[in-house]
């Protein structure tokens, strides 16, 4: 059996109408590799005056790895790093000990309307490296390798796959792929990583003949080389590498392997300790229920 389990995910309101398609975490499996969080978003088209700013918010314990299909995001965060994040490229932010960011619309774009469209993920750090200090690595779309391979056009955002490597650092064996197939086109993708799962983002596949409806999550039987086909031009994506080294507590924005670095993580938040954005003095507030580490 070629597929472990589909995940079907569900929408979550992060405000002001945006809602996102959440995969992971799942009831069935918190994890595919290090990844630990997947949200889909959009295609949403985004009017004049209209907003789907996430204000300046908290982070430990992980990296979020943020790609656009279309649109454009402004990060910046409590380090300093002011960016345009654009499609194609890859914009990994270490977490660590602890940063705080905003995701805006850009200035220029407030009085035109354009389509906003991607996936964020977040990567739970090893637990040597939970502690880390905090970075943010902005890969240009132009420095993402790419190829074709049996008619299919593949982009390598993380790790190494089919001869070719990203530039992109991690701290443990990653794989993250945006795969275009062509209608009626087998692929064959082998066992890139420990543990591998596929996103059907914009329509139906089938794996060795399994039907993978679109927006739907399949997690790979491990060491198992699959065949790929769809009967239109079908976007995936890939994700997995090295299993995690142990469970992870996840609350809010907090990912650790400790429930009390949740919990203090909470009240350094809330005593503001954890820094601010440079000229975004908004902020999202703890829940109200809150992480207990009892």
């Amino acid at each position: 059996m070629s597929v472990l389990m589909t995940l079907g995910g569900h929408d979550k309101d992060l405000g002001g109408g945006f809602t996102v398609r959440r995969l992971l975490p799942a009831a069935q499996r918190q994890a595919v590799g290090p990844f630990l969080f997947f949200d889909h978003f959009g295609p949403v088209t985004i009017s004049p005056g209209g907003s789907h700013d996430v204000r300046p918010h908290p982070h430990i314990g992980l990296a979020t790895v943020t790609y656009l299909f279309d649109g454009a995001i402004m990060h910046r965060d409590s380090l300093g790093f002011e960016q345009r994040i654009a499609p194609g490229a890859i914009n990994w932010m270490t977490a660590g000990r602890g940063i705080v960011h905003s995701e805006r619309g850009p200035l220029d774009l407030k009085t035109s309307s354009y389509v906003n469209h991607g996936i964020q993920l977040w990567a739970a750090l090893p637990r040597e490296f939970e502690e880390v200090a905090p970075d943010f690595e902005h890969t240009p779309a132009e420095a993402i390798p790419s190829l074709m391979r049996d008619g299919t056009q593949l982009r390598v955002l993380i790790g190494e796959a089919f001869g070719q490597k990203s530039p992109v650092r991690t701290f443990a064996p990653t794989v993250y792929l945006d795969v275009q197939l062509a209608a009626g086109v087998a692929f064959e993708l082998p066992p890139l990583a420990q543990e591998l799962a596929v996103y059907a983002v914009d329509g139906d596949v089938t794996i060795d003949e399994e039907k993978l409806p679109a927006h739907r999550l399949a997690v790979l039987a491990p060491g198992v080389t699959v065949s790929l086909l769809a009967g239109q031009a079908t976007r995936l994506m890939v994700i997995g590498g090295d299993a995690l080294d142990g469970h992870r507590f996840m609350w809010w924005n907090f990912v650790s392997s400790r429930k009390e670095r949740i919990v203090q993580a909470s009240r350094d938040w809330e005593a503001q300790t954890m820094g601010q954005v440079p000229g975004d003095p908004e902020l999202i507030p703890l829940p109200e229920r809150r992480f207990s580490a009892d």
